[in-house]
């Protein structure tokens, strides 16, 4: 599991996961991925397009750091692109609900700054 971050200003981030978001996978990124995520009030898109597997435990992540983002007064979207196994496994889970989640990047970035 690999993760990346990319400051677009002091209140926007991309955060770039690739791999397994399986248990050993998020244990990987976990501590990292929460400072990332939710430390600041940021607006923040999460880039799943390269996750190769997400189980639930990937998925509860997204969920927690999200609601602390949320919390902090930020807002985090899921960018899922092309990746069809990862855009079924959160449409099945309605996390769509709770996060909104986009096939398109621009997409993404405007409503992450909404």
């Amino acid at each position: 599991m690999a993760i990346e971050f990319e400051d677009v200003n002091e209140t926007f981030r991309r955060i770039r996961l690739s791999g397994r978001l399986d248990i050993q996978g998020t244990e990987a990124v976990s501590i990292k991925f929460t400072y990332l995520a939710a430390s600041a009030p940021r607006r923040v898109v999460v880039d799943l397009t390269e996750v190769s597997f997400l189980a639930s435990i990937g998925i509860r992540e997204l969920i927690s750091s999200a609601k602390a983002l949320q919390q902090r007064g930020g807002r985090m979207v899921l960018l899922v692109g092309n990746n069809a196994g990862v855009a079924k496994t959160l449409d099945v889970t309605g996390i769509d609900t709770l996060i909104p989640v986009f096939a398109d990047p621009s997409e993404a970035d405007a409503a992450a700054l909404a």
